[in-house]
């Protein structure tokens, strides 16, 4: 059977759990060679009727999942691989309510499997740069936050303590025109927070385009930077940030329409999630999206105790804090 375009084809294909089983693998082990997530030896033999390996040199056991995001999960591949389609294929994401009635699994597991899942949709950028040859890169921020108005009392109590932009969270984008995205949640909208990190992902003299916001005065000695007054036009030219306002307002429209409510540690997650979408949006059908997303499953954990804080770790600040990953 040929590996799934679509949901309808993808919820048959791993409804047979060693199809599900085959097809985690040719990800997990891309080369064919599988290895001991522990030591990474080789030296190991399979036990076929409950689809585990036992390692010579560690004189442990070991399964597909251990190492990868879906370690010590009690759900079958056949949940997992359903939830990850829906996940990467929804234009505006899907919500753990959603894939707790569509999968049948409590509201709770289908959050903690959503957020997981997002960790593996984390692009680490490797040192890349954006820009380079010419380019275009448009930079801009916005805020991202429920309004009061539409708030429930006690949360309101909660969440409000000032007026304008206070209570919300400032989120920055970084786009490649013709490229990729990159976005990010920076503690505030000042100079320093907002220039550090285009010269973090931005090619020196590339031509850098953005709004007339004070805090990117000074660009102009690293790169051709060009401002548009939203107060008088959007666009001037080739001036102008239309491509992040589209994104942001992507975005924007799963926060309020899918997940409602999100709290500011965990907002990260849900960029990297919305990134990955806009990043691998074209030439790509969705059963070719899903394997890209299958493809950076090893090496990454994430527990219930540090997805809630409750690891005795330094609990989230409220920009969020990217999880690394683990070595595979």
């Amino acid at each position: 059977m040929d590996a799934p375009k679509t949901l309808q084809q993808a919820i048959i294909y791993f409804s047979d759990p060693q199809r599900a089983f085959d097809y985690a693998m040719k990800f997990r082990w891309p080369d064919g060679k599988v290895v001991c997530p522990r030591c990474g030896k080789a030296k190991h033999s399979f036990i076929k009727t409950r689809r585990i390996w036992f390692c010579y040199k560690c004189k442990k056991q070991f399964t597909l999942k251990l190492g990868t995001v879906f370690e010590d999960s009690p759900l079958g591949l056949d949940k997992w691989m359903a939830g990850f389609w829906m996940l990467v294929n929804c234009k505006n994401g899907v919500s753990s309510m959603e894939i707790h009635r569509a999968l049948g699994i409590t509201q709770k597991a289908a959050w903690f499997m959503l957020q997981r899942l997002r960790l593996t949709l984390q692009d680490d950028f490797f040192g890349s740069k954006l820009g380079g040859d010419g380019g275009e890169v448009e930079a801009d921020e916005s805020f991202i936050g429920g309004k009061a108005r539409n708030m429930h009392l006690s949360e309101r109590k909660r969440r409000i303590t000032g007026t304008g932009t206070k209570d919300k969270t400032a989120v920055m984008g970084i786009l490649e025109r013709g490229g990729k995205i990159r976005t990010t949640v920076v503690p505030n909208r000042k100079k320093h927070a907002l220039q550090s990190e285009v010269r973090k992902h931005v090619e020196a003299g590339a031509a850098l385009y953005s709004d007339a916001l004070m805090s990117y005065e000074g660009l102009a000695t690293d790169y051709a930077h060009k401002v548009v007054d939203h107060a008088v036009q959007y666009v001037d030219g080739r001036v102008h940030t239309n491509g992040l306002e589209n994104f942001w307002s992507l975005f924007k429209r799963g926060i309020s329409g899918t997940y409602v409510s999100v709290e500011p540690f965990h907002l990260y997650r849900y960029l990297d999630e919305q990134t990955f979408r806009y990043n691998n949006r074209k030439n790509m059908n969705d059963g070719q999206r899903f394997a890209l997303a299958m493809s950076q499953i090893g090496g990454k954990r994430l527990t219930y105790s540090q997805l809630t804080g409750k690891d005795q770790s330094p609990r989230y600040e409220t920009t969020g804090t990217r999880e690394t990953q683990v070595p595979f």
